[in-house]
């Protein structure tokens, strides 16, 4: 991510969030279908197996309504799901965990179709139910990178900062909080924030960029040329395993 410019979701995926993050796994077990050996053309094969799983009935299946939601995620129905995960949301126990983790997950699905305010109000309602929750410092990261998409620069940071500390061993909360404050041009304190991820776990080539550029702006040429030589030996990796999986998946 680099220039100011972010590119996927991580659901992790309002920066969005990339496929380590673990609060929105896309691979739920009663999927049968494998949709990454589904022919494009024949993608109604997924889908069709999705609106059988979503029929409603007198007793609604909460869990598994989102279960439906995340894998219409996996194939690129975000309208689908957000609608899926508002059911969800909407038939849980009011103000429970249930519901909001489907508010949480309906946010991400909006934001995948860069529908701002429709994200931020998933957010906000999610942080309404609990504000303390384990399903919290996900709504808070989310919520600021959608703002930040909406041009709330101020009010985003509050909320990545916000997000640390709920959970401060939360790597995806500490990268978001760094974005923010290279933003602002707090370089130092975002190489602080990009260390923290890394050291949560969150070794990316991502972080290693942001961490690279905040080191150039610092002065510090020498730091930035290693961190951005790690990022790219990990950028070079990650295309050497996905060509493999071609390789082996032909």
């Amino acid at each position: 991510m680099t220039n100011g410019e972010r590119d996927d979701h991580e659901f992790s995926s309002g920066q969005g969030f990339d496929e380590d993050y673990e609060e929105f796994t896309l691979d739920p077990p009663e999927l049968k279908v494998d949709p990454t050996k589904v022919d494009p053309v024949d993608s109604r094969v997924v889908t069709d197996e999705l609106d059988r799983r979503n029929i409603a009935s007198d007793q609604v299946d909460v869990e598994q309504l989102v279960d439906v939601g995340l894998s219409y995620m996996q194939i690129n129905r975000f309208e689908e799901a957000t609608e899926t995960f508002e059911r969800a949301a909407r038939f849980g126990d009011e103000d429970s965990l249930e519901a909001q983790e489907a508010w949480v997950n309906k946010g991400a699905a909006h934001a995948e179709l860069e529908e701002w305010d429709e994200a931020i109000g998933s957010y906000r309602e999610a942080l309404r139910i609990d504000d303390d929750s384990e399903h919290a410092a996900s709504a808070e990261t989310n919520l600021a990178y959608a703002l930040w998409n909406a041009g709330e620069i101020e009010e985003a940071l509050r909320h990545a900062e916000r997000a640390v500390e709920i959970d401060p061993r939360f790597p995806q909360a500490w990268y978001n909080r760094g974005f923010f404050l290279r933003e602002r041009g707090l370089n130092e304190e975002a190489v602080n924030a990009f260390d923290n991820a890394i050291r949560l776990g969150m070794r990316t080539a991502d972080v290693l960029e942001e961490k690279a550029a905040a080191l150039e702006e610092l002065g510090q040429d020498e730091e930035a040329e290693q961190a951005q030589q790690q990022a790219d030996e990990l950028r070079q990796e990650r295309e050497q395993e996905m060509l493999q999986q071609q390789q082996q998946n032909r």
